[in-house]
């Protein structure tokens, strides 16, 4: 997540540095630094920072329908996917050890970099982006 990635989410939920520090149980300074792009936004930050945003937005309404049926994911790749498994369609880039591209992703950081091209994630993200 790059920093101003971060600093728009912040405006969108519409919290202070410091609240939105206390949500992320970091400092302000952390939070500061993540927006001037000082420090590196760790992954459970971002996760969590996404996790957040995410469920304001589907009690705002948005929802985008399961991963598996837009991406129309065969009956067996579904049996091993944990976000099938877990009913967790609507939030398959949250769910570790997804299999979207054939197998699970050895880190966060991996597992965000398909995510982000992924047109479940960009349709429910992005689609917030141009409309706030």
């Amino acid at each position: 997540m790059e920093s101003t990635d971060f600093k728009d989410v912040r405006a969108k939920l519409g919290k202070t540095q410091k609240e939105l520090a206390q949500l992320l149980g970091v400092s302000i300074k952390a939070v500061h630094s993540y927006e001037q792009g000082w420090r590196k936004i760790p992954h459970h930050v971002e996760r969590q920072l996404l996790f957040i945003l995410s469920r304001v937005m589907m009690g705002k309404g948005k929802n985008t329908g399961k991963c598996w049926d837009i991406l129309k994911c065969p009956e067996n790749k579904q049996e091993k996917c944990p976000a099938y498994e877990f009913n967790a369609g609507d939030m398959c880039w949250f769910i570790n050890g997804t299999k979207c591209s054939g197998e699970a992703h050895n880190s966060w950081a991996d597992k965000m970099e398909e995510c982000k091209i992924c047109k479940v994630f960009k349709n429910f993200f992005e689609t917030e982006k141009r409309n706030p």
